[in-house]
């Protein structure tokens, strides 16, 4: 069996091809943010259109809340008749198929959820729904 009389080779790792990569995208990103500061500098004048219909979808309904003792609440804030009419007519001017949802207390005066219908009438409503809980069988 014949001996080796040579040094055994240390382990070493070859990171050439690890700094070409790491050069490869630092210039990638060096190239990017040249492009995108070139574009953020260009100065544009947008037109100005005299036609500026909204450009979002249809919102969220509205709900009216109304409670045992009668009042009315939107979006927490306490409204009257006629300052719930005005708030449905300026929302029905920008959706006009805004949807509106009733949630009267079951235990309140019909006449107080109906006063909440007339005012959705008044402002021009025509798609609004009652909110209930259906029975268990």
């Amino acid at each position: 069996m014949p001996l080796k009389t040579q040094p055994l080779e240390e382990p070493s790792i070859n990171i050439t091809s690890l700094l070409d990569i790491i050069l490869t995208i630092v210039m990638f990103f060096m190239v990017a943010t040249t492009f995108s500061q070139n574009e953020r500098s260009t100065e544009v004048q947008v037109p100005t259109v005299a036609d500026n219909a909204v450009l979002t979808g249809q919102p969220d309904e509205i709900v009216i809340n109304v409670a045992l003792d009668g009042r009315m609440q939107v979006n927490g804030k306490p409204q009257s008749v006629e300052t719930l009419s005005s708030l449905l007519q300026t929302a029905l001017t920008a959706f006009p198929n805004q949807s509106i949802l009733i949630r009267g207390d079951g235990r309140c005066e019909y006449q107080m959820v109906m006063n909440a219908f007339s005012a959705c009438k008044q402002a021009g409503a025509r798609n609004i729904s009652v909110a209930h809980v259906p029975k268990q069988q």
